[in-house]
């Protein structure tokens, strides 16, 4: 594109901190997460872009053929399979899919929380050690961003706490564990970014499998 006159623009989404808002450079980043966390964690946190109504149209000027959009068909994919050679279901993509899952687990959180799981022994208590959003597909894929699944949670925070809490703030809710799993999330990708080669190294890293228990 660059080849052809078009200005190409990078955008870096995919963490819950901004790339360009970290107090140091990427080859500064403490090597330890614990320091990071330190270090990042009375930033703030960019708000989230509302999406458009509407895209504008192509250029009228210009010879560009729209073509036809493949069909699932087209690209060898059946839409009616379900589930995999071993016979286990297979995911649904895409953000609708994530946005219910995050919604789903908000809620329950809040639920196991009102029937007295903010209590003395802490949130691994009410939680247990498997409890999980499970949602690292759709954060790894795109489907959803950190950002994104910060606000949701934050909504569903702000609808069953005092509205008084700092956005960035603990708080007191079932929900600030699954907060700190993002910020490590970050670390990782951070870290990755840093560690990474100049041969390889890109203008954002690709997804990555590297995550906390929370978000497997």
């Amino acid at each position: 594109m660059k080849e052809e006159g078009v200005e190409v623009k990078y955008f870096w989404g995919s963490t819950l901190y901004h790339l360009d808002d970290l107090p140091f450079k990427v080859e500064d980043l403490p090597s330890n997460y614990g320091a990071f966390k330190d270090k990042v964690q009375k930033l703030e946190i960019r708000k989230t872009i509302a999406a458009l109504d509407q895209l504008k149209s192509l250029p009228s000027r210009g010879d560009v053929q729209l073509g036809d959009i493949p069909s699932l068909l087209d690209l060898g994919i059946n839409p009616s399979a379900r589930t995999s050679q071993e016979g286990k279901p297979t995911m649904v993509g895409g953000e609708t899919e994530a946005l219910t899952r995050l919604k789903s687990f908000a809620a329950d959180c809040q639920a196991r929380l009102a029937k007295g799981g903010n209590q003395k022994g802490g949130n691994n208590s009410v939680f247990g050690a498997n409890f999980s959003c499970k949602i690292s597909p759709w954060l790894a894929m795109g489907s959803i961003s950190p950002r994104s699944m910060f606000d949701e949670l934050k909504k569903t925070i702000s609808a069953s706490t005092t509205p008084s809490a700092p956005r960035n703030g603990p708080g007191d809710t079932g929900l600030n564990w699954l907060m700190y799993e993002l910020l490590w999330r970050d670390f990782f990708r951070f870290i990755t970014k840093k560690y990474s080669s100049a041969k390889t190294q890109v203008e954002e890293p690709g997804p990555a499998t590297a995550c906390t228990g929370a978000l497997a």
